[in-house]
């Protein structure tokens, strides 16, 4: 018996370090990272509220080049756009759950408060990914329309922002239900995506801001 014992053991530890001895395969999406969009994302991504978050939402678009903060600030939009129809579904349901049992008509009002806050995030956040992708459509020289059309999309991710973050607040408190937790949870998740998008926009727009205070302060 001591005799299979050790056989056994022999086997074992010859397995375990014959696994300890295998490289791991990179996941998918790291394979296919590109390291220089990768970089671009970490290097944007630091002046943010929330990096750590920005990095984890935009390093699925590092498996091709960025052509610059105009991409970036797309794809955050939509992923704020994507957080927020999320959410958005899952309130709807919670919603109609109490709704249906009647037992606390008060949390009712608040959740149905939440799915038009959200709602409205929607709205605002599909209206400035729609003005941002005409950018290129248009002539992108600097004048008066161009400025026009960044004060509407900072207008749109500024409300969308607002709405999601009087979401988070309408629970006031520490003690609530699992269903409370998890709606603020899933809302100020949508705010913290959204203010990095708002960022990344202003960041882009930036340039064409510059170059229009250097046009009025020319004499």
């Amino acid at each position: 018996m001591a005799e299979l014992n050790h056989t056994l053991l022999v086997i074992f530890l010859s397995l375990f370090f014959s696994f300890l001895a295998t490289p791991v395969e990179p996941s998918p999406l790291t394979r296919h990272r590109n390291p220089k969009a990768m970089t671009y994302i970490e290097s944007s991504c630091k002046g943010t509220l929330y990096p750590n978050l920005c990095i984890r939402c935009l390093s699925q678009y590092a498996k091709s080049p960025l052509n610059g903060p105009q991409h970036l600030a797309q794809y955050a939009l939509s992923e704020s756009l994507s957080r927020a129809l999320h959410t958005k579904g899952y309130l709807l349901e919670v919603a109609k759950e109490l709704q249906a049992i009647k037992s606390n008509k008060r949390e009712y009002l608040t959740v149905q408060d939440c799915v038009n806050q959200i709602s409205d995030s929607v709205e605002q956040i599909s209206q400035a990914m729609k003005e941002l992708r005409s950018f290129n459509k248009h002539d992108s020289s600097m004048n008066d329309n161009m400025l026009w059309h960044i004060s509407n999309v900072e207008t749109w991710v500024s409300t969308a922002l607002t709405d999601a973050s009087s979401c988070v607040y309408s629970f006031p408190g520490n003690r609530m239900s699992k269903r409370v937790a998890a709606i603020k949870v899933k809302a100020k998740n949508v705010a913290e995506v959204t203010s990095n998008a708002l960022f990344l926009f202003h960041r882009y727009a930036s340039t064409y801001q510059k170059a229009a205070t250097k046009i009025t302060k020319k004499p």
